[in-house]
């Protein structure tokens, strides 16, 4: 007997090898910030089959599958049905935010997702939190494993959220047995953002408490993005931390961003920063000053052995940043006019503050007389 045609024969070892498909990944946060650039990035993924976007307005990817509501809607697990990854990334960190209202959205929305991807039969979830969890502290090691402790303490913005969210994470494969949790945790994230510590570089001076031992780290929303895609496709499991290779000291910032330094001592930093997030003139707390005076550089191993490598450096990130902050004016956390900021340049940053603390404290004893 004749063998087959080859053309027949070929379509039959067609039709017996499974067509190759990739995950079905749904996206809470994907209309906004590192949401939106994950979304059109696993859009355009050969490696991924489908997007669900989930945000509270429709964002601009035409490719996802767009479901608008809020996360800590428990409709959201009916969404989720079919989607094989989660990742979460609505939360809300912006400095101005009541503190209460943003913790309640944030771990309220992060209990919500976990619970309806496994009742969705979802298996696994990606988190994103910050290598904040690690806390800034004078004796932490240079770098940090992604399995150093997390030391932090909710004194930073939005640190108290991101520390309740980790616990969150490791209770989830314990209450849902099959539901795979990994935690992305980058360093200062760059790129569209608006934090405490991209804050730090739009200031007349870059204030440096003496004694301290800042080193600094990035991490471009573009290497966040690439980080995450690895975490979805299962390269690689676990708590992952990302950040440019390495780090700069706080020498060759100033040298690179151009921008001088007012030192001053812990004792004044700290209190004249908790007297004026008290009273309302910094949307920061004196907590995140610790970010800016000791390290917390991670080391990313866990992304480097799957293969992963940052494509921006720590300098070309800085770079990036002082354009992007360029033409903002801000003292200790808070925006100011051109008018405000020249007065604040020329008096010196910290002066200023304290300038304007001093004030409000005299209007507030005039008005009790």
């Amino acid at each position: 007997m004749s063998s087959p045609d080859p053309q027949v024969r070929a379509a039959r070892n067609h039709e017996s090898t499974p067509a190759v498909r990739g995950p079905v990944v749904a996206v809470t946060g994907a209309a906004r910030g590192v949401g939106a650039l994950l979304t059109e990035r696993l859009a355009e993924s050969a490696a991924v089959r489908q997007v669900i976007a989930i945000d509270e307005r429709r964002g601009e990817c035409a490719a996802a599958q767009w479901h608008v509501l809020d996360v800590r809607d428990p409709a959201i697990a009916e969404k989720l049905r079919g989607a094989d990854v989660v990742v979460h990334l609505a939360l809300d960190l912006d400095l101005e935010t009541d503190a209460a209202a943003r913790t309640a959205y944030n771990v309220r929305g992060t209990q919500t997702v976990l619970t309806a991807a496994a009742a969705a039969g979802v298996h696994r979830v990606v988190l994103c939190t910050s290598s904040m969890v690690y806390g800034a502290l004078p004796d932490n090691e240079l770098p940090l494993s992604e399995d150093a402790e997390l030391r932090a303490t909710a004194e930073a913005t939005g640190v108290g959220d991101l520390l309740e969210i980790e616990r969150l994470a490791r209770r989830a494969p314990r209450a849902h047995p099959g539901l795979n949790v990994s935690v992305v945790r980058p360093a200062v994230l760059v790129g569209g953002t608006d934090t405490a510590l991209t804050r730090y570089f739009e200031s007349p001076r870059l204030l440096v408490v003496a004694g301290s031992r800042p080193a600094w780290q990035f991490c471009h929303v573009e290497d966040l993005c690439s980080a995450l895609e690895y975490a979805v496709l299962e390269k690689v499991d676990g708590e992952l931390a990302v950040g440019c290779d390495g780090w700069l000291e706080q020498e060759e910032v100033e040298e690179l961003s151009g921008i001088r330094r007012m030192e001053l001592p812990s004792a004044v930093a700290l209190g004249a920063a908790a007297r004026l997030h008290r009273i309302g003139l910094t949307p920061s707390p004196a907590g995140d000053l610790a970010y800016t005076m000791y390290p917390w550089v991670v080391s990313g191993s866990r992304l480097h052995d799957a293969g992963w490598r940052p494509r921006w450096t720590n300098e070309e990130v800085l770079e990036a940043l002082l354009e992007e902050v360029s033409g903002r004016h801000t003292v200790a956390g808070r925006r100011l006019g051109r008018k405000d900021a020249t007065a604040a340049g020329a008096a010196g940053a910290t002066v200023a503050l304290l300038g304007a603390a001093a004030v409000v404290r005299r209007a507030r004893k005039a008005r009790r007389r």
